[in-house]
């Protein structure tokens, strides 16, 4: 990026909007119902079950709405990149008209919502766009826009946009929604705690008992006890169903600049090439709005981020006037869950459980899924009448032939991280050999114990277990985000070993410089 501009390392929606102080749970509770993550999903479902009489906890292992939700590009529409031709490719046209279905209400829902509660959420309504430069792929545009005209989507397929640029085709539709994702979430946690829900912020259940009753234990020792447990924390760490065998997380980079108004486009823009370009603009201020651009999608652990980030800047710089020029640049990344049949997991997490659901597997499109979650979870747990799509997201469905062999992909590259990357050499010898500003994997003492060692820009090393808490793959370094990386399933922790993202619920472990764990102080 310019080297004179001010660079921002943090969500715009993050900076925009106020820091919640909801309180930790700091002693045993009980509740009808405990949800787990305050993202879109989890507070979606709080308001839906609190809304029909239930005496609901939120339990949040950081902030509400800072983690997935406060980092998406909150786009708030049916169409989602190709999402209808690989439904209809897996399975037949039907469910894809369900599918269609599903985010449609979520739309309405939404929208409805802000009038009821008098949210000002920028919500604006705008047309969506699926697109391709590339002219070899005006096949697979022109057969999205077929599936989904067959799911009941009112689209066109043309070839002329707003975009500064020439495409070879796209698929339209019109009366989507963008909005800004915090503003619409803090309200609604505000309202939900109003109506008598309970939500505690640093607070994350590392342990989930599915019994008759649901007993919760929480990192700080306190238990709540509640006839029906929702886990809404993108991939669930409590998992006797196995649900993680057909997810596969991925990494997305965001980069975001004020542009003038009339350089800005109005409507939402995908585009499945150069492993995703995506974007939209929203309000900034009288002159201005904010462009925001994503892509470079990567598994988490993959490496070269910096590099990734480089290239997303090169093409917006280069195709969308204004933003070379921006004084500013706002840069953030956001990790989804794709399912291995590209459709959500909302219901019961396992065939043996009457109390314990989930919400996963949303491939990206998190704002309206999110959304239909939150009701198809509050009509199971209230007993309303389930929508069209319950059966469709169930995720206890049987996997079809064609996603066998999709799991099986999955679950081959999670085992050659457990074995390939033991076997892996790492790129130095010692901590000594670590560059500020970096992290490495290093064989540290006579056991020559594999850690994760940091050196920050003052040249102090810190190390920690290279070992990931969920099961055991070796963490790698990101380079842009400085983050250790889970490559297997996706948890995420800060250089000190903290836990950023899970399925993980506990630190990696401190080291000494002989590879050691560190003895607790006291």
């Amino acid at each position: 990026m310019a080297e004179e501009r001010h660079v921002l390392d943090t969500s715009y929606w993050m900076t925009d909007t106020p820091t919640t102080e909801y309180p930790p749970l700091s002693a045993d509770t009980t509740a009808d119902v405990a949800v787990i993550g305050a993202g879109i999903a989890g507070l979606c479902t709080a308001w839906e079950l609190t809304g029909a009489g239930l005496d609901v906890v939120v339990l949040e292992a950081d902030r509400i709405a800072s983690g997935v939700s406060g980092h998406t590009t909150a786009k708030l529409t049916s169409l989602h990149g190709l999402a209808y031709s690989r439904i209809e490719a897996e399975h037949g046209p039907g469910p894809g008209e369900l599918y269609a279905l599903a985010q449609e209400d979520a739309l309405d829902h939404t929208a409805a919502l802000c009038r009821r509660l008098h949210i000002d959420a920028q919500l604006e309504r705008v047309p969506a766009h699926t697109f391709a430069v590339d002219r070899e792929r005006e096949r697979q545009i022109a057969a999205e826009a077929e599936a989904a005209a067959k799911a009941g989507l009112d689209v066109t397929l043309t070839a002329e946009t707003e975009l500064p640029f020439p495409v070879a085709a796209a698929v339209r539709t019109e009366g989507q929604l963008q909005f800004h994702p915090r503003a619409f979430l803090l309200a609604l946690a505000e309202r939900t705690a109003e109506e008598g829900a309970r939500i505690h912020e640093r607070t994350r259940v590392t342990a989930l008992h599915d019994g008759r009753r649901c007993r919760l234990t929480t990192g700080g020792g306190a238990h709540v006890e509640a006839r029906d447990a929702v886990v809404a924390v993108g991939y669930p760490a409590f998992d006797r169903s196995l649900l993680g065998t057909r997810l596969k997380p991925r990494r997305e980079l965001v980069i975001a600049a004020p542009v003038p108004a009339s350089e800005a486009p109005t409507g939402m823009y995908f585009s499945p090439e150069d492993r995703v370009r995506s974007l939209r603009s929203a309000p900034y201020d009288d002159r201005r709005r904010l462009l925001i651009v994503t892509g470079e999608s990567f598994e988490p652990g993959e490496g070269g981020v910096q590099a990734r980030l480089a290239r997303l800047d090169a093409w917006a710089s280069g195709r969308l006037p204004g933003f070379a020029d921006a004084e500013r640049v706002y840069r953030w990344a956001a990790q989804d869950n794709d399912s291995s049949d590209h459709l959500p997991y909302v219901g019961h997490i396992h065939p043996g459980t009457q109390h314990v659901y989930v919400a996963t597997g949303f491939g990206g499109w998190g704002m309206s899924n999110g959304v239909a979650a939150g009701k198809l979870i509050a009509a199971h747990v209230a007993g309303r009448p389930r929508p069209a799509w319950t059966e469709l997201f169930d995720p206890r469905r049987l996997p079809h032939i064609r996603e066998t062999a999709q799991i099986a992909r999955f679950q081959k590259a999670v085992a050659r991280h457990y074995a390939g990357d033991r076997l892996r050499a790492g790129h130095v010898e010692s901590a000594d050999a670590v560059p500020p500003g970096t992290g490495e994997i290093v064989r540290l003492g006579a056991g020559r114990r594999r850690c994760a060692v940091y050196r920050d820009e003052t040249g102090r090393a810190s190390a920690v277990s290279a070992r990931c808490t969920h099961e055991g793959c070796l963490v790698q370094f990101n380079d842009l985000e400085r983050t250790w990386e889970c490559p297997c399933h996706g948890s995420r922790f800060a250089v000190d070993g903290t836990v950023l993202q899970g399925p993980a619920t506990s630190p990696l472990e401190p080291r000494t410089a002989e590879g050691e764990p560190q003895e607790s102080p006291g």
